[in-house]
């Protein structure tokens, strides 16, 4: 085993210093996506951002733990559509690219995230942009 395999994902990344960051470029740039930021309408964004950093620092070997709901569970209702799961992973990408996180890297986080798409996805189109539908129910208050 390399040492780099040796050294968790997380460190690699930067810790939760950096994880952070990225995340709350993330979001600022998904805020800004028309291809998706209409499903975050009725998000508590700054929950949001917390609860994707504690899940982004456990899924990469650092200390958090994740305490927020299921994929299943958060996007139940949210009519998710394959085009708009695929533009959230390109804006992760290019947030990503902003930060000069390495290819070998952004492919490790990537493999983590993807395996999530059968939990959000709803809707089985290359469509962007649609509304959020008013089934939804965001989060109960912490």
């Amino acid at each position: 085993m390399s040492t780099e395999q040796m050294v968790s994902l997380y460190e690699r990344l930067g810790g939760i210093d950096a994880i952070t960051a990225v995340a709350r470029a993330f979001e600022d740039r998904a805020a800004k996506d028309d291809r998706i930021n209409q499903k975050f309408a009725r998000t508590n964004l700054d929950r949001l951002t917390r609860e994707f950093v504690d899940q982004l620092c456990q899924d990469t070997g650092g200390p958090c733990t994740y305490t927020g709901r299921t994929m299943t569970e958060a996007h139940t209702n949210m009519g998710v559509s394959s085009g708009e799961f695929d533009a959230f992973m390109e804006d992760l990408v290019a947030t990503l690219d902003d930060f000069e996180v390495g290819k070998a890297e952004q492919g490790e986080l990537l493999s983590l995230l993807r395996p999530m798409r059968g939990e959000i996805v709803e809707v089985d189109s290359s469509e962007v942009g649609t509304p959020l539908p008013s089934a939804f129910a965001p989060a109960p208050p912490l």
